[in-house]
Order: structure tokens, then C-alpha cells, then sequence
């Protein structure tokens, strides 16, 4: 692995880790009001690592929900994992089965939301993206372990703004990815969607069922457009 291509996936990082902090010490200090121990904590970040797992998580065990009703919920809401995979791909075909492992266990919104901005500009080594994963995860163990040993110390982490950091980072990384008309109107109609299927249809499919109709109507815009250049070419 060259050094100088960990290096660059670690720099493209850094705008996650800094919302990953306060979004990781909010869930350690929330995880611990649900009776977790730090070393539960640390533990949880270190084998799910997946945010928005973990706070459903610790807000069903706090409900006192079954193990496989969390398991499956989770299991849903993280689904869109699948789409991301299947997104990189492509770019990852002449990597190990190794590095594949641990990049694939290291993808979340917001790696992949950095890489894609990246590879537009070509492909990357595989450095690139375990500096990129791993920069990002530690980031979040460390938060997370954290927040959970300051504990009752930060009883309201809402007071702080906290629970704002998340919506704020997505924002931030929709931003990056935009280029052109087409995402803007591409991110306005899967915004809109995802709010339209929340409010109808009960779990948590808005967001994959907004990403895959999105994504289908963004691609088929493209195709059309592309042969209406050529057809006025000709």
C-alpha cells in the first residue's frame, strides 16, 4: 500500500471526521443514558459501525424491544448500504479480496458520498479508500467511546445543537456531489420523494425507495439527453 495514497483518503477524510465528533460523543452520552457500558459502546462502534444503526439501536433496547426486532430494523435502515456497494464496484475490480473486505465493512453515506466526488476526477488506489474508511471509522470509535465516558455529564446533548450535526453533514456532502442542473433537480425530486414516502408508508424504506426511483429517472435523463446531443450532431 503506498503511503502517499493512505495520506490522501485520510486528507478527504477530514470533513467527516468533523461531524463524525459530535455525532459520535451525542451517541456515547446517549447509549450510556440507555445503561451501555463504555466498553458496550466502544464495542458496538467497533463491530456495527453504522450511525444510524446504532441510535435506533440504543433507542429500541432502551424501549426494551427484542434483540431481533432491533436486528431487523436496522437491517432495513441499512439497506442502502447494498445500492453504495454496488455503485463502487466498478472501480474496485482489480483489488484483493482482503482490501475488498475491509473497505466494502467500511462503507457508510458519507465515505461514500466523499469517494464518489473523487472518482469523478478517476479512479483511485486501494489506499486511497482504507485512509478515506479508516480515518473516518477510528474517528467515530473515538467519539463514540468518548461521549460514553463523559456520560451524565452532557444530560441534554440537544442543548448543544448536536442532533443538528448529522442533518448538517449530509448537507454539506449533497453539496460537494452536486454539479450541473441535472443534480440539482436529481437531489430536489429524491428529497421530495423520501419526505412523500415517509409520510405514507410506515418504516424506514424512504430512503432506499427514494434513491432507486431517483437514481433510475437521473440515469434516463442522461440517456435521453445523450442522444438527443448526438442526433443534433449529426
Amino acid at each position: 500500500m503506498n503511503i502517499r495514497d493512505f495520506r490522501q483518503g485520510a486528507k478527504a477524510a477530514l470533513p467527516i471526521v468533523m461531524g463524525c465528533v459530535p455525532i459520535g460523543m451525542a451517541f456515547g452520552v446517549l447509549a450510556t443514558q440507555a445503561h451501555l457500558s463504555v466498553f458496550e459502546v466502544l464495542f458496538m462502534s467497533l463491530v456495527v459501525y453504522a450511525g444510524s444503526a446504532q441510535f435506533i439501536g440504543v433507542g429500541m433496547l432502551a424501549a426494551g424491544a427484542s434483540y431481533g426486532a432491533i436486528i431487523i430494523t436496522t437491517l432495513l435502515v441499512n439497506s442502502r448500504h447494498l445500492l453504495m456497494s454496488t455503485v463502487l464496484a466498478p472501480y474496485m475490480k482489480k483489488f484483493s479480496t482482503g482490501i475488498l473486505f475491509i473497505i466494502g465493512f467500511g462503507v457508510t453515506d458519507e465515505s461514500f458520498a466523499v469517494a464518489m466526488g473523487d472518482l469523478v476526477n478517476g479512479e483511485k488506489p486501494p489506499g486511497y479508500f482504507l485512509g478515506l474508511q479508516l480515518t473516518t471509522q477510528f474517528s467515530w470509535i473515538v467519539s463514540t467511546a468518548v461521549g460514553a465516558a463523559a456520560g451524565n455529564l452532557i444530560p441534554n446533548p440537544e442543548s448543544f445543537g448536536l442532533h443538528y450535526a448529522l442533518p448538517a453533514m449530509f448537507i454539506g456532502l449533497l453539496v460537494i456531489q452536486i454539479r450541473g442542473k441535472l443534480g440539482i433537480f436529481v437531489a430536489v425530486i429524491a428529497g421530495m420523494l423520501s419526505l412523500l414516502i415517509k409520510l405514507n408508508i410506515p418504516g424506514n424504506w424512504n430512503v432506499i425507495l427514494a434513491s432507486i426511483i431517483t437514481a433510475t429517472i437521473g440515469v434516463t435523463i442522461e440517456i435521453w439527453m445523450e442522444k438527443s446531443s448526438r442526433s443534433s450532431s449529426v
